[in-house]
């Protein structure tokens, strides 16, 4: 392992060698040095730290953190490279970070962090003139993530306690030229415009040289050489699979049976049954009864729901693993057995199937790090999942998968895709929410934009400067889907929905949370 020390990112200083090896650097810059490094020691991780940090790395642990090749990992203590700011264009998890647990996300900071030489330089041709050691990091990371590489901020690289929230170092140039190089084109204007509306602030200048960078949005890197963990034999296989079903019984009839022809068998199969007509009985009774190679533990209740159905169902589970299941999917024979392998060479602790419909096409053909989480096709580690509840206040509504993601995420837990672990979605047209209520909201005579429950997940997940990209994009997006043409008239009726969408989410939050049936993370 090589360590980059340098100054302020300015300045190289020395290189820290945990075989004890003297390494001289010909470069004078640090971006220049951290390229030197990577060719010299392809084999190693090439790490990088402030002169500040140097006596607080904890080297011990950075074998353990980099545990195999796909990973990159920083952690901002002083300093971070983009602000905030870079939340009115981006919405996906991985910009709102909880520096608190490990979280996935690309955006790097100088002041701490590594990757594997061979890795890094992969991005050499793309990437090689860039001075500036933040902007190249981050850049790394952004088109990294989206091409297999793993993005981590990690605490356990250094050895200090932060609390103070990290400063931002790129300017208002380099904000608007990464997000011109890595978004797409209009991106920067909605930016342009936040930083107008939101902050007072009128980057102009900024603006228009960010149509002169080279872009590199979309840009494929082949990892696929670099392999992950040497498949090993996982300790506990153990997995208990979650069905919540509404009126498919045949559909439900299939799953098992994919289930007990599995080449590694569950456990437990946990099916919630829901049928809201009081004094009813179960219509399941002849599957229940029938001989299955695994437990079925069947609940039954009267009250439909999603949310309340898997959460009753995950106070029933105790393998190592629990595969949330639909009811109307089909599986390969060796699917799980798949599925806790690729969990172990990859060390992941959740797994996001790659759900498709017969006609559909797969995509995203790359394993990678997903900023949403599937309720009805992943495989989750029962330590972390048993941290989280699916929120109530997402019933009937949208937006409880994603809630139940990012408390998986700040509890430390990864969600990886995986396009080559598949099930088939039949998409049966029986079931769901056949009883739906109407939801208070959608008496009124003007509907609130967006659905309350989505505006309550951004309140809980997403950073003020999200908020406020959201609000703009989403008025974007909707204006050629209704009927007001008149672009003033248009805006105040969208402010008004808009903030009646906010006076709803924050009822239901407050009502949530004085019943205090959700420990989920508030942000």
């Amino acid at each position: 392992m090589k360590v980059l020390i340098h100054k302020n990112s300015q300045t190289p200083l020395k290189v820290i060698s945990t075989d004890s090896e003297e390494v001289e650097l010909r470069s004078t810059s640090c971006t220049g040095a951290m390229w030197e490094l990577a060719r010299k020691y392809p084999e190693e991780i090439i790490g990088w730290s402030d002169e500040s940090f140097e006596d607080q790395l904890m080297l011990q642990d950075w074998e353990k953190i980099f545990e195999h090749d796909l990973i990159m990992a920083s952690y901002a203590v002083n300093s971070t490279f983009l602000p905030e700011s870079i939340g009115y264009v981006d919405l996906l998890p991985f910009v709102n970070v909880n520096r608190e647990v490990q979280f996935p996300t690309w955006l790097m900071s100088h002041d701490v962090g590594g990757i594997k030489g061979e890795v890094f330089l992969q991005f050499k041709d793309i990437l090689g003139d860039e001075s500036d050691l933040g902007y190249l990091l981050n850049s790394v990371a952004k088109i990294g993530q989206q091409n297999g590489l793993f993005c981590y901020s990690h605490p356990g690289l250094i050895n200090l306690s932060v609390k103070e929230k990290p400063k931002a170092l790129a300017s208002a140039g380099n904000l608007f030229s990464f997000v011109s190089q890595h978004y797409t084109s209009s991106w920067t204007s909605v930016l342009l415009f936040c930083f107008q509306k939101y902050e007072k602030k009128y980057p102009v200048g900024a603006y228009l040289r960010s149509f002169l960078q080279k872009k590199k949005f979309n840009t494929a890197v082949d990892l696929s050489s670099f392999k992950p963990n040497p498949g090993e034999e996982v300790p506990d296989n153990s997995i208990d699979v979650i069905i919540p079903t509404l009126d498919r019984k045949d559909y439900l009839r299939q799953v098992l049976e994919d289930l007990s022809a599995q080449t590694l068998l569950p456990k437990n199969v946990i099916v919630v049954e829901q049928n809201p007509e009081e004094g009813s009985s179960s219509g399941l009774e002849d599957i229940i009864s029938k001989e299955w190679p695994f437990k079925i533990i069947h609940v039954f209740i009267h009250k439909t729901g999603a949310c309340k159905a898997r959460n009753l169902a995950l106070d029933e589970v105790e393998s190592e693993w629990i595969f949330f299941a639909d009811d109307d999917i089909r599986l390969e024979k060796d699917l799980l057995e798949k599925v806790i392998k690729e969990s172990a060479r990859y060390g992941i602790s959740a797994l996001n199937l790659n759900c498709r419909q017969s006609h559909e096409k797969t995509v995203f053909s790359k394993v990678k790090q997903w900023g949403s989480f599937g309720a009805g096709t992943s495989v989750v580690k029962t330590s972390f999942a048993k941290q989280c509840r699916f929120s109530e206040i997402f019933e009937y509504g949208f937006g409880e998968d994603a809630d139940f993601g990012m408390q998986l995420r700040n509890n430390g837990c990864d969600i990886i895709y995986h396009p080559h672990l598949e099930t088939l979605h039949l998409k049966a047209p029986v079931g769901g929410f056949r009883t739906k209520p109407v939801l208070p909201w959608e008496q009124g005579e003007v509907l609130p934009k967006p659905s309350p429950t989505l505006m309550a997940y951004a309140i809980k997940h997403y950073s003020q400067e999200q908020i406020n990209g959201y609000k703009v994009s989403l008025a974007l997006k909707f204006y050629n889907r209704q009927k007001i043409r008149n672009p003033l008239k248009y805006i105040n009726d969208m402010r008004r929905r808009w903030k009646l969408s906010e006076r709803w989410a924050r009822k239901i939050l407050t009502e949530n949370s004085q019943r205090g049936s959700c420990p989920a993370h508030d942000d």
